[in-house]
């Protein structure tokens, strides 16, 4: 997604590094060494030798607003939610502090498009897809997801077991999203979906009855119907659109000399338990969705 969801459009180089005194990176400098496993940075990946947006520190972007529980109360300096809680994370082992980081607001299809980054990574449910590589790169990813149908209980597709009972639904997702293409590619319903800026809308639209269903990922789905539209339910989840595993990445410029490192960090936390014991903590609660065949 982002979202369970709807989600999904080119160098940290030349403009930034002049902004930030950086030298413009080339194809030989974009696989950096990765982290080491046994949890401190390699070498060359200490923030010292890293070519950041600002020197000795980690720019982390995001969109605003951004929502549990992939972040609590839209402040993602406090450190509190999945993705804010991975960003730190990987900050750490990379070696900056918290203290370290600083966070910039990006809309979501800002982040994705092609050009410059006010960021050396972003983190946002970004799926990782080949269109979007075209433009951007990503890290290893740190999350598998799935896209998820919610409706209001009394909504004509409250009892759906199946995608065909979907098919003359009126489905919303936000715009440039996995989610979106799930009900384009997935679901095919008659009806052109609904598109809108952020997770926001497209929840107002659903209480309003401007849609059927929304589209978002499953931890997302759970909060949603959780805690602000109980009311609400999880219709289902839907099958990836390419037949494999959904996953968010990290975004970072296309080309960047953080790439190999900012994936060297990820790759350890998953290796340390890092990112299942965040899962736990963060995102429990997103199991035992019914799946839509």
């Amino acid at each position: 997604m982002r979202s369970v969801t709807l989600l999904l459009a080119a160098g940290l180089a030349g403009v930034l590094a002049a902004a930030a005194g950086c030298a413009p990176s080339d194809e030989s400098d974009t696989a950096a060494p990765a982290a080491s496993g046994s949890g401190g940075p390699a070498t060359s990946c200490a923030p010292a030798q890293l070519k950041t947006v600002a020197a000795g520190r980690l720019t982390v972007g995001t969109d605003d607003p951004v929502y549990p529980p992939w972040f609590a109360d839209n402040k993602p300096e406090s450190g509190e939610g999945f993705e804010a809680a991975v960003a730190y994370a990987v900050a750490g082992k990379l070696g900056y502090t918290k203290d370290q980081v600083t966070w910039t607001r990006v809309t979501f299809n800002n982040a994705i498009a092609p050009g410059p980054k006010a960021f050396d990574f972003d983190i946002n449910e970004f799926s990782i897809t080949e269109e979007r590589k075209q433009a951007v790169d990503f890290s290893s990813p740190y999350y598998d997801v799935t896209q998820t149908v919610i409706a209001l209980k009394s909504s004509k597709i409250a009892g759906a077991k199946r995608i065909a009972d979907l098919k003359d639904a009126k489905l919303g997702a936000q715009v440039g999203t996995t989610s979106y293409r799930s009900i384009t590619e997935v679901v095919k319903p008659s009806a052109g979906p609904a598109v809108y800026n952020n997770n926001d809308d497209a929840k107002k639209a659903l209480q309003n009855g401007q849609i059927d269903g929304l589209v978002v990922d499953l931890p997302t789905a759970f909060y949603i119907t959780g805690a602000e539209i109980t009311d609400a339910a999880i219709i289902g989840q839907l099958p990836p659109t390419t037949g494999t595993p959904e996953q968010f990445g990290l975004v970072l410029d296309k080309g960047s000399r953080l790439t190999g490192c900012v994936s060297g960090a990820v790759d350890a936390l998953r290796t340390d338990g890092t990112l299942q014991r965040l899962q736990q903590q963060w995102l429990s609660a997103a199991q035992g969705a019914p799946t839509l065949a």
